[in-house]
């Protein structure tokens, strides 16, 4: 056969196959019109062949996942794979048309996947569909509960330390911590504040209603509260809810007077 018609035979061979020389190439990806296909309106696939074309495969790998390309580029020796598919848009049997680019370079004398392309980008979805993250329930942000609790009730008289509690004093502190931890899904703070009546030096007073705060804080915490979420503080006398008693003496008459000023206050904030 003269040279001339071997050359000519050669590059008839080429665009059979679809493997042009590369330096006809262009680097941009385009893709071949919808209706070049031989299928003309695509074909319908599992997304999850798709899924598993990945770059690294052979020819013969994504063959078995795509089927041969839905176009006239050829099969061997060529660079490029373009399919068209069908997608189920979820609404009845309406469906969707998407075109994907397989390019593939050669790696060791094989072809191997090097990337994909879809024409619509939005095509992605039906095969990667977004992770849908559960919206975790927002607590609702409750109005601080507080309660006053009277000292006399909790504490034997100018008594502080856990051996001071009464049994109906720790019974319900004991309960109270239950209620908080049953009520409040997210428990931000629990404070805890002792106050004092004025009788008796400042100095006294303020460390026994640090003390009796402490006392009830660890009773808390050894119910199960979080430790670090619980705040105990002592205002002594400062605070006082009445205020009109008379006299300075501690008798009876006086102290029952002062009685609503003994007293623990909890404080709690959270959600539900």
């Amino acid at each position: 056969m003269p040279k001339k018609n071997t050359l000519l035979a050669a590059v008839a061979v080429l665009l059979c196959v679809g493997a042009f020389p590369a330096a006809f190439a262009n680097d941009d990806i385009h893709f071949p019109a919808l209706q070049s296909s031989y299928l003309k309106t695509g074909d319908f696939i599992g997304p999850d062949h798709v899924r598993r074309v990945r770059p690294g495969l052979n020819k013969d790998q994504v063959r078995l996942e795509l089927g041969n390309p839905h176009f006239s580029e050829g099969v061997f020796g060529v660079s490029e794979w373009d399919y068209a598919f069908n997608f189920y848009s979820g609404k009845g049997d309406a469906y969707v048309t998407c075109q994907l680019k397989v390019k593939f370079k050669s790696v060791e004398g094989e072809y191997r996947v090097d990337s994909t392309h879809w024409k619509d980008p939005d095509c992605a979805l039906f095969v990667q569909p977004p992770e849908v993250v559960p919206v975790r329930n927002v607590p609702t942000l409750l109005p601080p509960q507080k309660v006053t609790l009277n000292a006399d009730g909790l504490f034997r008289f100018d008594g502080s330390g856990p051996a001071d509690l009464l049994p109906e004093g720790k019974e319900r502190i004991v309960r109270m911590a239950a209620d908080i931890q049953a009520n409040f899904k997210v428990l931000h703070y629990v404070t805890v504040t002792g106050h004092t009546d004025r009788l008796g030096m400042d100095a006294y007073n303020l460390a026994l209603s640090q003390a009796r705060a402490n006392t009830v804080r660890d009773l808390f915490v050894q119910a199960g509260i979080d430790r670090a979420k619980v705040r105990a503080s002592g205002m002594g006398k400062r605070q006082p809810l009445v205020s009109d008693c008379e006299g300075t003496r501690a008798t009876p008459e006086l102290v029952k007077c002062l009685q609503p000023n003994r007293r623990v206050e909890i404080e709690v904030v959270g959600g539900t």
